[in-house]
């Protein structure tokens, strides 16, 4: 047989990715073989016992203190309460099982939990659990979708820095919304990373299914991630323009289907069959979407957010409010991002690593500005949807650079994010000097030794195994000691309230002792002696005698709980956190500081023994037991009750339904509602609220219950059509 045909028929081994197209710092494919992977084969059993490692960790740490918390922010846990006991109330996210009002969110993270609670009993476990299971899901699509770009060590890179991120602990352990939010996020991350592989139109198509669900559980927040996916795919999917282009239109097609549904439905059922829309004055799902939870986040007509993270610009993401919550590794990510860029500018159109880096790149981007230049409501809460795309850069682009470890640029660059990324620690631990100083040092000390071994990293690697290790370990001492601290102390703290913030409280940021949130010396706020946090609250879920919100011990000083939507604080009482702990964080202002938008939250009501047996006396034979001003002072009774329908009139912020006064007086005409209740802020909403008032207080005769003002609308003193 000739010579050239036994090479010809000789087995050759087949390139690894990424080998055909090198970008012009690659090494050649030999030097470093073990650092590429095939993005579509199955991780090897080390990393997937690693993963397993890493996702139980993450499951057991999220789980440890849950219960302290108590129902965390008692408005949604009364609107899971109400869908636990009726269907109608968990379709359209009510507050009360009477569905009088809704929530001011669309319902698709109150069915998860309400599912919980009608499986499991409603209770503080199956109101939490559900956040801990979707952050555990999300650490574990982070790593899938990481891994499929870069290598499986990077993928549990991604997975760990999320997990370990302030925010991220914070909310995965709440009852707010965004758990689920950034869930389908990152799943429609996920499906957009496996489209752009082979062009998957059915890849696609989830994205969009996804986005759509996640839009009906935040509403437009969903579609900050938008412009990134369609750009990635337009540029890196392997295939014609215009197929690319009629896939994305089948993927949006999908996104309204899933999105639109529910919104269709609510618009069509006649106003006098479904709940009041919360956070819309004129009653219509469509202002909700647009302005309540669309643009008027951006321009400000829902009301200033100043004072919940600060004024808007290009560094609120870092500032006193915002800064310790999800922003330490974000200076690393963005060097991450211009190294992968500029490492593969000259590869082609469908490199899946680029490809990636405009995925996270731009949603980092896109809904930084948003939260950075919004003249509206923007809790510091809300950057937990920052943290899968920081997680995500950093660890590809931690993977790029290492790839490049044999150019001097990219060790540069990489001791260079490790230096920057510990001075901004050292700045962020700083804002809480008398916490845990030595933190700052050690951090400092490993960041300096960290750069200096990668800037050595041929002479450090050449020493063996240990010498890695050691470098490895150094970088991740300066890089994450500052997040996991924080959200250590998160972990270990309950937090109760509308308002809730990661880690310890600083000297000027949301929830510092003198700060606009209730701290000590202002309205609502009361500091303890061990570091001016402030108090309230016990871990246990229904609320004692003498307890404002569940988990406010009885006589506390607890911390005023503002309106989501900016309104003022709740009569000064709001939801407490763990008095052996010590921070509530309501984190809003006291009434008149809040500078924000929004009529009456209502005036607070101290759920006492005496008032609950008269709510529940013969409350079966009403349909509310008690009409109140403002959802959060319902969600307390309601709760209280076990969960008897309450009336809140007014909604979240005084915009909700705008309940007239004729339509009041037709419900107590036909005997429906059993008490009114005037908040200690005597229920000055304003409008139709106040109306509410006068003619009650004109009709019908007060009385003191636990020290509330109750009125008995079964009784009235004169004529009530008048």
């Amino acid at each position: 047989m000739p010579t050239e045909q036994i090479v010809e028929d000789l087995p050759t081994r087949p390139a690894p990715p990424d080998v055909e197209h090198l970008a012009p710092f690659e090494l050649p494919p030999s030097a470093h073989a073990a650092d590429v992977v095939e993005s579509d084969g199955a991780s090897p059993r080390w990393a997937r016992l690693a993963l397993v490692v890493l996702l139980a960790t993450t499951a057991g740490t999220y789980l440890w203190n849950l219960a302290a918390s108590g129902y965390g922010n008692s408005f949604y846990a009364a609107a899971v309460e109400a869908g636990s006991k009726s269907w109608k109330a968990m379709f359209f996210g009510s507050l009360d099982p009477s569905n009088f009002i809704t929530v001011d969110k669309p319902p698709a993270a109150l069915w998860v939990m309400d599912l919980s609670a009608r499986i499991f009993g409603f209770n503080t476990w199956s109101v939490m659990v559900p956040g801990v299971l979707e952050g555990v899901a999300a650490v574990a699509l982070l790593y899938a979708a990481v891994r499929r770009v870069a290598n499986p060590t990077a993928g549990l890179v991604a997975g760990a820095v999320l997990a370990a991120t302030p925010v991220a602990a914070l909310m995965f352990r709440f009852d707010n919304p965004d758990a689920l939010l950034v869930l389908l996020l990152v799943g429609a991350a996920y499906c957009m990373t496996r489209a752009i592989e082979k062009a998957g139109t059915k890849w696609l198509v989830l994205v969009g299914a996804l986005l759509g669900f996640a839009f009906l559980t935040k509403m437009m927040q969903a579609f900050t991630v938008v412009p990134a996916f369609g750009l990635a795919y337009m540029i890196a999917a392997p295939t014609s323009l215009r197929r690319r282009a009629l896939q994305l239109l089948g993927s949006l097609v999908a996104l309204v289907v899933a999105g639109g549904w529910w919104v269709v439905i609510v618009s069509l059922v006649p106003a006098s069959d479904r709940p009041f829309i919360d956070g819309s004055p004129d009653n219509s799902i469509w202002n909700l979407i647009f302005d309540y939870n669309g643009f008027g986040r951006l321009t400000g007509s829902t009301g200033g957010g100043a004072n919940f993270s600060g004024t808007a610009g290009v560094f609120r993401l870092f500032n006193d409010a915002m800064g310790g919550q999800a922003s330490w590794l974000l200076p690393a990510a963005l060097v991450g991002l211009l190294a992968v860029l500029v490492a593969r500018r000259r590869a082609p159109r469908t490199d899946k690593v680029r490809a990636a880096a405009i995925v996270w790149g731009g949603w980092l981007l896109v809904t930084g500005a948003v939260f950075s230049y919004g003249e509206g409501v923007i809790h510091t809460y809300y950057t937990v949807a920052l943290a899968p795309a920081i997680a995500a850069l950093v660890a590809i682009g931690a993977h790029q650079l290492w790839k490049e470890r044999d150019h001097f640029w990219a060790r540069a660059v990489a001791a260079g994010a490790v230096v920057l990324t510990a001075g901004w620690a050292w700045a962020l631990l700083d804002r809480t000097p008398s916490w845990n100083p030595e933190l700052r040092w050690l951090v400092v000390l490993a960041g300096a030794l960290g750069a200096a071994t990668i800037m050595a990293a041929p002479a450090v690697l050449r020493r063996g195994r240990w010498g890695g290790i050691a470098m490895t370990a150094l970088v991740g001492v300066a890089c994450l000691t500052g997040p996991v601290a924080y959200t250590a102390d998160t972990i270990a703290t309950s937090h109760t309230g509308s308002i809730p913030t990661a880690g310890p409280a600083t000297a000027q940021g949301l929830g510092g002792a003198g700060s606009p949130g209730g701290g000590a010396g202002l309205p609502g706020g009361g500091a303890d002696a061990a570091g001016g946090r402030p108090t309230g609250g016990s871990s246990t879920g229904r609320p004692t005698s003498g307890s404002g919100f569940p988990g406010g011990a009885a006589g506390s000083s607890s911390r005023s709980s503002a309106a989501e939507a900016g309104g003022p604080a709740i009569g000064g009482r709001g939801a407490g956190g763990s008095a052996a702990s010590g921070r509530g964080t309501g984190g809003g202002a006291a009434q008149g500081q809040a500078g924000a938008g929004g009529g009456g939250g209502g005036g607070g009501v101290t759920t006492s023994a005496a008032l609950v047996r008269s709510l529940e006396s013969d409350a079966s034979h009403y349909k509310w037991v008690a009409a109140v001003e403002g959802s959060q002072s319902a969600a307390t009774l309601e709760l209280a009750t076990s969960g008897d329908p309450v009336m809140a009139i007014g909604g979240f912020n005084g915009q909700g339904g705008n309940l007239s006064l004729s339509a009041f007086k037709a419900y107590v005409e036909k005997g429906e509602i059993h008490y009114y209740i005037a908040g200690s802020s005597g229920g000055g909403g304003g409008g139709s609220s106040s109306a509410i008032a006068d003619w009650v207080a004109s009709h019908f005769t007060a009385k003191t219950i636990g020290g509330e003002t109750v009125y008995d609308l079964t009784s009235s003193t004169s004529n009530t059509s008048s």
